[in-house]
This record gives C-alpha cells, sequence and structure tokens, in this order.
C-alpha cells in the first residue's frame, strides 16, 4: 500500500517532468491518480488538485471531526484505494 506521502511526493515528481500527465492532474485529477497508480478510486473518494503561485499559497486542514480509529488508520496508512484485488 502506498502512503499518503509517497502518493503526494510520486504525483508531484511526475507532474515536475512530464508536462501532459501535470495537465491531466489538474484538469482530471480523479483519472490522473487511477491511471498513475492502476487503482479505482471509491464513488466517496474525492482527489482536488491546487497549483501553487508565486501569490498564493495552499494549507490543508486535517479534518475537524474526531476521527475513528478505523479512519485515522486509513488516513495514517495511506488512501483508501480499490483495484481488482481488492480495497485496502
Amino acid at each position: 500500500m502506498v502512503s499518503m506521502k509517497e502518493a503526494r511526493d510520486r504525483l508531484i515528481e511526475k507532474a515536475s517532468s512530464d508536462d501532459a500527465f501535470r495537465t491531466l492532474l489538474i484538469n482530471d485529477p480523479r483519472k490522473a491518480v487511477e491511471e498513475e497508480f492502476g487503482v479505482t478510486l471509491p464513488d466517496s473518494f474525492s482527489v482536488t488538485v491546487h497549483e501553487q503561485s508565486p501569490t498564493e499559497a495552499h494549507l490543508v486542514l486535517p479534518p475537524a471531526v474526531k476521527l475513528e480509529e478505523r479512519d485515522l488508520k486509513l488516513v495514517s496508512g495511506g488512501l483508501p484505494w480499490c483495484s481488482s484485488g481488492g480495497c485496502w
């Protein structure tokens, strides 16, 4: 399983060296993630990409609600993705 940090780093690295992938990631992030990792994301899982600029910064906050133990494991362990081999 790929952790959230590993997935983010891999996507950023590829988008930095592959203009076509960067365009796809910005325009259709769900499709870009699914193609890059060979998975199908659950319908309930969304992906949003923000392109930073010299005059704008993005801050991602954790959920405001208290997470259950199962949810904490998902967040700390990686993205809950599904493929032909099942979900994890």
